[in-house]
């Protein structure tokens, strides 16, 4: 889908944008991951990096948001579950955090990131 206004797709956004996240830009991915979801609202992928670009610039209920819908929209993306438990886990919902981290061990065994965010929490 395009963008009237730009004449940008969700796609084309979505590659602007997480080349800002992977530059270290997270507002500015925001910006461009927000406009994408719009086009392209049910789509897991921007959700997650939205999500990503909202817990980089330090927006934990926004990223918990984001991260939620893509777990919605996509049950078994072990990342969305570990991004929703991080996130979860820095707005106090220690028990939500703990469900979604297990959850993302569970679909990923053996990913050395996911397992330590568990133990920190104890699960």
């Amino acid at each position: 889908m395009y963008s009237r206004a730009s004449g940008e797709s969700a796609y084309d956004l979505y590659v602007r944008g997480t080349r800002f996240l992977r530059d270290g830009h997270p507002h500015q991915a925001a910006m461009l991951l927000s406009r994408a979801k719009l086009l392209e609202p049910e789509k897991a992928s921007i959700r997650e990096a939205l999500g990503r670009a909202w817990f980089l610039a330090g927006r934990m209920a926004r990223a918990r948001r984001e991260f939620a819908k893509a777990v919605a929209i996509d049950p078994v993306n072990d990342y969305a579950h570990f991004a929703l438990g991080l996130a979860c886990e820095r707005t106090g919902e220690r028990t939500r955090a703990l469900a979604h981290l297990k959850l993302a061990v569970a679909l990923r065994p053996g990913v050395d990131e996911y397992e330590r965010a568990l133990a920190r929490l104890g699960g």
